[in-house]
């Protein structure tokens, strides 16, 4: 569980998000392998957001106007934690991750039930989970 602020100083946490899948994505704009799987993450988020699908962006980013751009560039609308401390994250430290991209997808009781999805997997998941094919 965290509790805190969006990049747009909305409050963020896991429990105002009980009973919907939740990806967690730890990333950065700089990051190839996590710009080139959010394709992957757009599509489902696309897919699966109106029946119960959320995702949490991570940015391990320094640099926050540079954020704020890719993010409208993308068309990247789900809730971002920033805060501006690269791999010093607070949130990635919590989690112990170590390298990126890393993604949790919590169930609707906020369990971790996959991690590091990409690509077609995470579709898979979401559609067994979600029930639409």
């Amino acid at each position: 569980e965290f509790a805190v602020q969006d990049l747009d100083g909305q409050p963020l946490s896991l429990a105002r998000l009980k009973g919907m899948i939740v990806l967690v994505d730890f990333w950065a704009t700089w990051c190839g392998p996590c710009v080139g799987e959010l394709p992957n993450v757009l599509a489902a988020y696309a897919k699966y957001h109106a029946l119960g699908f959320e995702v949490i962006g991570i940015s391990l980013d320094k640099d926050e106007a540079k954020l704020k751009a890719f993010l409208k560039d993308k068309g990247m609308t789900w809730p971002q934690y920033f805060d501006g401390k690269g791999w010093e994250n607070a949130l990635a430290g919590k989690y112990g991750i170590k390298s990126i991209p890393a993604t949790c997808l919590l169930d609707g009781e906020g369990r971790i039930v996959a991690k590091d999805l990409r690509g077609p997997a995470l579709e898979a998941e979401l559609a067994q989970r979600l029930g639409k094919k």
